[in-house]
């Protein structure tokens, strides 16, 4: 395990701030450029990142600086729900500077544990599968792998077929009251639960973050309720229009008893057809290929095609 790290005098460190985001993006795409061949991030991405609610720049960021102002690493530790469970990030091409953050997310992760009386907390962090570098990190700080998610996507051609609504079934598309939020929010809610990294976030802090998100509005989410009741909910953005002019389903739920009716598939196959209309090359979403439903089938009988390829670590860790 790698302990005691001290950051290169040639370093300084200090909080990110929202003004920080076209430096950070640059970092953070030019990493992802060695790794993978592409960005795979907007700047918008990053600035929604700089002011997420929940996240606490001055003890949850860490940004080093090298000697001419530039970011030379990156990382944050994001506590979720009541701070048993964090997300760990870092980003750095230095060996020792990536290792330094780590060890300062890991102390942060471990302080909001015991800041909630947790006496262990659970720690994830999610890498490009390509990441050796970050992986060799992880796995030598006892970090295993808990799943692995694959990015799908597929091209749309000039016409895409709207899909009929299932039987039974009403469309509530563009749900800006609060009792329409909150019965989607339980939707997802009730459907990711026992997924891998999900944690249930407070309402009031959904909204707020998604309120904050340059690029989500409400007239992107849509719900299907059968007999008064809502069932399924989908939540897309426009993370990725600017870089692959493609639409974005963040996330997609059924609950478990309407589950095999084709909801999921009709949502899909919906969202095909909005994003054709409005002039996308195509659609993109990430899955859980350890899903307790059986996602990864479901996309891919849709005609989507995994482009890219995640590893989602783990490692329980005391607080003390």
């Amino acid at each position: 395990m790698t302990t005691g790290v001290a950051l290169p005098d040639q370093y300084t460190v200090r909080p990110p701030e929202p003004t920080d985001a076209k430096a950070l993006f640059e970092l953070l795409s030019a990493y992802n450029t060695a790794v993978i061949g592409v960005a795979d991030l907007t700047l918008d991405e990053v600035a929604d990142g700089l002011v997420e609610p929940g996240f606490d720049r001055p003890t949850d960021g860490w940004l080093v600086l090298a000697e001419d102002g530039r970011p030379a690493g990156y990382a944050i530790a994001f506590g979720l729900g009541n701070r048993q469970t964090v997300q760990v990030e870092v980003t750095s091409p230095d060996p020792v500077v990536a290792a330094w953050l780590f060890e300062q997310a890991m102390h942060r992760a471990r302080e909001m544990g015991r800041e909630r009386g947790h006496t262990e907390i659970t720690v994830d962090s999610c890498i490009h599968h390509a990441d050796e570098r970050l992986r060799a990190l992880l796995t030598g700080n006892d970090f295993t792998i808990g799943t692995t998610y694959h990015r799908m996507r597929i091209d749309h051609a000039a016409d895409v077929i709207a899909p009929a609504t299932p039987a039974g079934i009403v469309v509530r598309r563009g749900t800006f009251d609060a009792a329409g939020r909150w019965a989607a929010h339980q939707v997802i809610i009730d459907s990711f639960r026992g997924q891998f990294g999900f944690v249930p976030r407070p309402h009031d802090e959904w909204v707020e973050a998604h309120d904050a998100q340059v690029t989500f509005d409400w007239s992107q989410l849509t719900v299907l309720e059968a007999g008064g009741r809502a069932v399924a909910a989908r939540v897309c953005s426009d993370l990725y229009v600017e870089g692959e002019n493609c639409g974005y389903v963040a996330m997609l739920g059924v609950l478990e008893e309407f589950r095999g009716r084709g909801l999921a598939t009709f949502l899909l196959r919906d969202t095909f057809a909005l994003d054709a209309r409005a002039g996308r090359s195509g659609t993109i979403l990430n899955v859980d290929t350890n899903n307790p439903s059986p996602a990864l089938g479901l996309y891919l009988s849709v005609g989507m095609k995994p482009t890219l390829v995640f590893d989602g670590y783990r490692r329980v860790v005391p607080t003390a």
